[in-house]
């Protein structure tokens, strides 16, 4: 029997128990409680600093735990991915069928990776039940009061939420700085940001699922950017701030691969259809007068880049390496450093050499990336001519060929420096296969994604001040 489907049948249903959160010493104290019949139980614990008392009184316990609810549904799919239980059963609150719906919908494209690497066929009828067994549709109540026209900004440590930044300091906006679990390339980047008295939030997860993935049982990508989605709401409503502004960019629209017929992509709750569908949950169900909006969707990965270079002093902090993170169930620590063997910092390296010195990125990376013969099957991935789009946050094929292009294009200009291997390879064997890459390169670094979720007089000021910093 295949390991799903003995864990199917080993373990049918996965509960949602409940939440619970109290107030000591000024932090706010979120608890959330799950089940997995017959015997896992496992919980997360949240701590969000220095929340006035006073506010939290005033917004009323029903806003409140409407919040905190939602939150714990995203929090779940940590803990469902595991045993990947036939029936999920919310107990701690009411869900309606649109709900419902919106979030089978959320886990059956935001966890399409996760099926994809466990070779999980997700498409039949009887896959997933969702059911809410609390039955009392009083007491979670939609936030519906007003808020500051202020905005919010999630920190993570790469380079995408330093442009926001940025930007909305440039619009003289009033900023307030998020960031969850902040590593020290976020802390660095909100000091240098200027980003005074940010909210942080710490999350604990169950060492449990550490220990359940050490015994093999099922483990996966989860959509990463909804929950921090759930999460800025609730930092928005409880800080009093109208507007979250996220840093998700047009290239995570495009997918990864095909899986059983569908489009499976690594970065779906970054993109804007996820965006929308967001937006209007949030409204109806969240908060009404909360703007949910991803400030650099008009933009591509590369045009980002190029915004980055005229930022020298975030250069020797941001970090956006997966692998710096990572601590493979508990066995490792993380390095907090550039690995310089992934895809994501060959794409990060690729997309950046074309704007900034190579001495100072050489400076970032410890070595000249495209130097690395070993990276070779990884450019032909970002590219396209190998295998598929790797599972990172990162640009499009063309935007990867481009990349190369670009950084291909500088070193001929340089003509007394030797091409290194990747950059040759890609002069022999890729080069003529696209003879139109100077006109993409162009198309690219001009456009512009009217798919977004700015308002006009935003989007045509963003437009004016990006056309300052010569983004073609």
């Amino acid at each position: 029997m295949e390991k799903i489907d003995f864990l199917r049948k080993k373990y049918q249903k996965f509960f949602y128990e409940n939440y619970y959160w109290k107030i000591s010493n000024k932090n706010l104290n979120i608890f959330f409680n799950f089940r997995i019949e017959p015997d896992i139980f496992l919980k997360t614990k949240l701590i969000i600093k220095d929340v006035d008392k006073k506010r939290v009184k005033r917004l009323g316990e029903r806003v409140l735990n409407n919040l905190i609810f939602h939150l714990g549904l995203i929090e779940l799919l940590s803990y469902w991915k595991v045993t990947c239980s036939p029936e999920i059963e919310i107990k701690a609150g009411y869900l309606n069928k649109e709900q419902i719906n919106w979030w089978k919908d959320l886990i059956m494209k935001g966890m399409g990776q996760f099926f994809y690497e466990n070779k999980i066929d997700w498409q039949s009828p009887k896959f997933l039940k969702i059911k809410s067994s609390n039955v009392t549709k009083q007491g979670l109540v939609t936030f519906a009061k007003k808020l500051q026209e202020r905005y919010l900004v999630p920190i993570g440590g790469g380079k995408d939420s330093v442009i926001t930044l940025e930007i909305l300091k440039n619009f003289k906006k009033e900023i307030k700085c998020l960031s969850l679990n902040p590593i020290v390339a976020a802390q660095k980047i909100m000091k240098i940001g200027g980003c005074k008295n940010p909210i942080i939030v710490k999350r604990k997860i169950d060492p449990k699922l550490l220990e359940l993935n050490r015994r093999g049982f099922l483990n996966g990508h989860t959509p990463f950017s909804a929950y921090l989605a759930f999460l800025s709401v609730l930092m928005a409503v409880l800080f009093d701030l109208k507007y979250i502004a996220f840093s998700n960019e047009r290239s995570s629209n495009e997918g990864n691969l095909k899986y059983l017929g569908k489009i499976i992509n690594h970065q779906y709750s970054k993109s804007f259809n996820f965006e929308k569908k967001f937006r209007n949950y949030s409204k109806k169900y969240l908060a009404k007068d909360i703007e949910y909006f991803s400030l650099l969707r008009p933009l591509s990965e590369i045009q980002i880049s190029k915004l980055f270079s005229k930022y020298p002093k975030y250069f020797n902090f941001f970090l956006s390496c997966n692998e710096a993170y990572k601590t493979y169930s508990g066995t490792k620590k993380p390095t907090g450093k550039w690995c310089g063997n992934c895809p994501k910092c060959l794409f990060i390296f690729a997309s950046l050499y074309p704007f900034i010195e190579e001495k100072k990125l050489i400076k970032i990376f410890r070595k000249n990336l495209f130097s690395d013969k070993n990276l070779l099957p990884l450019m032909l991935q970002l590219i396209g001519e190998k295998k598929f789009k790797p599972f990172e946050c990162i640009g499009t094929k063309k935007e990867s060929l481009v990349a190369f292009y670009l950084s291909w294009k500088k070193n001929r200009d340089q003509s007394s420096i030797k091409l290194p291997y990747l950059l040759k390879y890609f002069q022999e064997k890729n080069l003529p296969k696209y003879p139109d890459l100077e006109k993409l390169s162009k198309k690219i670094m001009n456009s512009w994604n009217n798919q977004n979720s700015l308002s006009k007089e935003f989007e045509k000021k963003l437009k004016i001040y990006l056309l300052s910093k010569d983004l073609s």
